[in-house]
């Protein structure tokens, strides 16, 4: 009996459990958070890359697995080769086993022979073994070991045994650390069992299936290897392959790890089914879909996203380049690379539960990213046909290759692949000087904040010039303050002078402004000189400052002048716009207050993942797996008011980094660095509380956070405090949009009102109901609103819904039945050539009156116009009779005429068509024009 893919994947692991005392762990994630180094995770090893360099332990010495691996970018990289071949991927799983200092080659060995052979019944004929041949450079001998071994535990063929040299036989994890030598076990597939000589020729019929890697040395940063004292095993089998085999396939893509998605790709689709050719489109366009949807699904049901840079930008190639397979081979007009997710949970998700947990977020994305695509793919195909027919017959023009990047959202090597379907290459050169010039000009182009950026050479300047660091010890404590003007920045150099030309830097002496820091966002405010007095410009000046930025010691106050000038030395007020600050400082408690409310709801697990203060809004990320439930919102919204309403004391002081950690309940963000003195906040009791009792468990019911920032007094000055969002931001990570003050009153407000209006609308009838539902459905999107107001609404518009769209059916057939009245009245006419208008029609029903009239007038040409209440547009419908078209009208002819004098355009058949125009006032004209056009035409 065959074996399926899930029995054999289980066998693998229940041998190595059972029979050789591993344990089992779970597959790390493909997208390797903690390991900057790698674009995904591409091996087996990846997640015990510490243990092999002595940086980690685990609780075991023996372990199995399956591991999920991409590779499809970096060093490892198949993404080229997916569609071609029948055995490469972007995503597969590699079967391991592992010893960390336990059993060396010989048990290696002898358990891959068992398995192979005793467990599975493998063929031993078919079976090949390659060991390490030995390298003079690093002195090393051949691996007479493991060759000995190998006759000595298994009875495989001696004369299937070969040697090969370090490109194929020599681990190595980089360009320094562990490695060793390994030995690989391959299979013939030949029909004849003839295929000896193609070990290591990358050839489909002779494929390698196991790699048994023997790590027992350490190269040193200077090239050099030395025996390590623990010796280990890393092993990594091709689980598609081995399926492959065991299920007497030819290709990969045979076996049932692929079937439920080529089945689903044939019914989407509607193409012909998966034949398994290696040339013909249609077969390549099955692979690389089916290849390239599990490996997005898999990536992001790991975090990982479609992006604009690194692993992001990879997945975004393998979404296009599937896409673009759909599009243009398999002839799918809309996004359908998404509906193939639940086959993919089909074959995998038992295994990774993650995959069937995660995948309607998995679906929205995909849904999104292809949607997205989609609008310029139609527009980038046919710039690319018309550059191979104007070109040279070669090569694709760099700048060509350079606009369907930058213009039409194409990879570069997604135009590689085009151009090499039509025997063309791509000046690949060229495209990079124009991605260089790109990225230059990007970088010209850049943002004010990093023009105004004070390069380190200038902060030298500065402190040459004797400039000294910005005192800004008083932001906490005023708004207004005198100062002095230091230096002028204006985005190329240090001036004297600053004026209205453009975008300038001040530094002062001394500042109120709090520049931005710790996610909340600089003050704005005005400078003004001595000499200038209010609305009264005696030639005084005034420069607004519109952000405020710390620049290595000193405060760079950005803005422009809108009158006079300034100049260095000047005597200056520095004003902080009182409101922005005081609603910045009331958004950012709440914050604080919004981090400790999320604590008690959903956990002590939550962690601070970063946040953005301004004065309009406060924005907060945190780490939770799931979308926050309604009632969780609401609980959260609860406690943020219940501590504004109480009027809690908020304290600030700074105190030493050792006692600030003391303190029980202290938060802070993961990964900050704080300042020795770090200034303390607290909500609900004084800092000199907290120090005075740091281990009292009570500090729990207060928020005690480190923070630079500013803050009210105390918290009844926020006002009112609501959530308007709460989404994903990343996997595992959600983000909170809220408001405090007036715009959370406002939106509180419109929910309840909103919520009342939905309520009364149910008594509604008729065109009544319908026009209030719209507008409802329009508001609810539109409005600012609480989350849980927004739902709410949302879920009684839904019930809402039911009897509006009886009412609408009701309203579209009294409608129909009206454009049947008038078309009754026309097939009154005796004329050869009928052209009329219709009162209230649309599409549907105007070619329902055109077939309603020329079943009554036999022998004649029937145009019908109408002008739609909705959107102001125009629908003209056509029929002509046989006996006509012989004369020489035709309805597509005559239509498109009529639909010209309206400002539009259509067409269709010599005996029906339809055209549809953009003025209803040119009727009449129309009108006149069609019956002139069709006595012409016959004439």
């Amino acid at each position: 009996m065959t074996l399926s893919g899930s029995e054999i994947r289980n066998q693998f692991i229940d041998f190595f459990v059972d029979r050789c005392n591993h344990t089992a762990v779970p597959s790390s994630p493909v997208i390797p958070h903690d390991d900057p180094t790698l674009l995904f995770t591409n091996a087996g090893m990846n997640q015990f890359k510490d243990v092999f360099l002595a940086q980690g332990s685990r609780p075991f010495s023996r372990a199995v697995d399956t591991q999920k691996c991409i590779r499809a970018g970096g060093k490892h990289n198949d993404l080229e080769d997916v569609g071609r071949d029948t055995y490469h991927h972007t995503f597969f799983e590699m079967l391991g086993n592992w010893s960390f200092g336990d059993y060396f080659k010989a048990e290696a060995i002898e358990w891959a022979w068992e398995l192979f052979t005793e467990v599975w019944g493998l063929d031993k004929s078919r079976l090949y073994v390659t060991v390490f041949e030995g390298d003079k450079k690093d002195e090393l001998d051949a691996d007479i070991e493991a060759e000995n071994l190998w006759k000595e535990k298994t009875d495989i063929d001696p004369t299937h045994i070969t040697r090969w040299g370090r490109k194929d036989n020599f681990w190595e994890m980089g360009e320094s650390g562990p490695c060793g030598p390994c030995s690989e076990i391959h299979y013939d597939c030949t029909p004849d069992k003839t295929g000896g000589h193609l070990v290591n020729m990358d050839d489909p019929n002779v494929i390698e299936l196991w790699n048994l890697v023997f790590i027992q040395f350490n190269r040193g940063d200077d090239g050099k290897l030395t025996p390590l004292p623990n010796q280990h095993v890393d092993t990594g089998l091709g689980f598609e392959r081995i399926v492959r085999v065991l299920q007497n396939k030819t290709s990969n893509y045979d076996t049932d790890l692929w079937t439920p998605i080529f089945t689903s790709i044939q019914v989407i689709t509607g193409s012909t089914t998966y034949q398994g050719s290696d040339n013909d489109p249609i077969d390549v366009a099955y692979r690389v879909i089916a290849d390239h949807i599990r490996c997005l699904t898999v990536a992001l049901s790991d975090g990982g996203r479609p992006g604009a840079a690194g692993r992001e930008f990879v997945l975004r190639r393998i979404l296009r380049r599937a896409a673009r397979h759909a599009h243009q081979t398999l002839g799918v007009e809309g996004p359908m690379l998404y509906k193939l997710v639940p086959s993919v949970v089909e074959t995998l998700g038992e295994t990774f539960p993650e995959i069937a947990e995660k995948s309607s977020h998995i679906s929205e994305i995909i849904k999104d990213e292809e949607e997205s695509f989609l609008k310029t793919l139609d527009r980038g195909l046919e710039l690319f046909d018309e550059a191979v027919k104007d070109g040279n017959g070669q090569s694709i023009d760099a700048n060509i290759a350079f606009t369907l990047h930058d213009t039409f959202g194409f990879p570069i090597d997604l135009t590689e692949v085009m151009a090499e379907e039509r025997n063309l290459t791509v000046d690949r050169e060229g495209y990079e000087k124009l991605m260089a010039v790109a990225r230059e000009t990007s970088r010209a182009t850049s943002s004010t904040d990093q023009k105004m950026q004070l390069p380190p050479d200038v902060l030298g300047s500065l402190q040459t010039l004797q400039v000294h660091p910005t005192k800004d010890g008083d932001k906490y404590l005023r708004r207004s303050g005198r100062a002095q003007i230091k230096a002028i920045w204006n985005g190329r150099e240090l001036t004297d002078i600053a004026n209205d030309l453009c975008v300038h830097g001040i530094i002062l002496d001394q500042t109120p402004f709090y520049a931005e820091a710790g996610g909340q966002v600089g003050d704005t405010g005005h400078l003004i000189t001595d000499h200038h007095t209010g609305e009264l410009k005696t030639g005084g000046s005034q420069f607004n400052v519109l952000e405020t930025h710390a620049q290595g010691d000193y405060v760079l106050h950005i803005g422009r002048v809108v009158s006079g000038e300034l100049r260095c030395n000047d005597q200056v007020t520095a004003t902080v716009h009182n409101s922005n600050r005081i609603a910045t400082e009331a958004n950012h408690t709440a914050t604080h207050l919004l981090n400790h409310a999320l604590r008690a709801i959903l956990g002590e697990d939550v962690q601070q993942k970063g946040s953005l203060v301004d004065h309009d809004k406060l924005r907060f990320d945190f780490s939770h797996t799931h979308a926050m439930k309604d009632e969780e919102i609401e609980f959260v919204q609860q406690l943020v008011n219940k501590s504004i309403n109480a009027d809690l004391i908020v304290d600030a002081k700074e105190v030493s980094l050792q006692k600030a950690k003391e303190i029980c309940g202290v938060r802070a963000v993961f990964g900050e660095q704080y300042p020795d003195p770090v200034r303390v906040v607290s909500i609900g009791a004084t800092v000199n509380d907290l120090l005075d009792d740091p281990t009292n468990t009570d500090w729990h019911d207060c928020s005690v956070e480190f923070c630079g920032g500013t803050h009210l007094p105390s918290c009844s000055a926020a006002g009112q405090f609501v959530i308007v969002h709460e989404q994903s931001l990343a996997s595992g990570v959600r983000r909170i949009l809220a408001l405090t003050g007036v715009a959370a009153e406002a939106a509180y407000e419109a929910g309840e009102s909103l919520l009342e209006r939905i309520s009364k609308a149910s008594s509604l009838s008729g065109d009544t109901l319908l026009q209030e539902f719209d507008e409802l459905s329009q508001l609810v999107d539109e409005l600012t609103l609480s989350q849980p107001n927004r739902h709410a609404s949302k879920k009684a518009l839904a019930m809402l819904h039911e009897k509006a769209k009886s009412a609408r059916k009701k309203a579209a057939s009294s409608r129909k039945d009206g454009v049947l009245a008038q078309a009754k009245e026309i097939a009154e006419s005796s004329d050869e050539i009928v052209v009329a208008s219709i009162d209230g029609g649309d599409k549907e029903t105007m070619l329902s009156a055109l077939d309603a009239v020329r079943s009554k007038l036999k022998g004649s040409a029937v145009m019908l116009f109408t002008a739609h209440k909705d959107d102001g547009k125009v629908t003209i419908v056509a029929g002509v009779d046989k006996s006509l078209i012989a004369k020489g009208l035709k309805a597509g002819d005559w239509v498109r005429e009529a639909a010209k004098v309206c400002g539009g355009g259509g067409g269709g058949r010599p005996d029906t068509a339809q055209a549809g125009g953009k003025d209803p006032e040119k009727i009449p004209d129309a009108m006149s024009a069609a019956r002139e056009f069709a006595e012409k035409a016959m004439a």
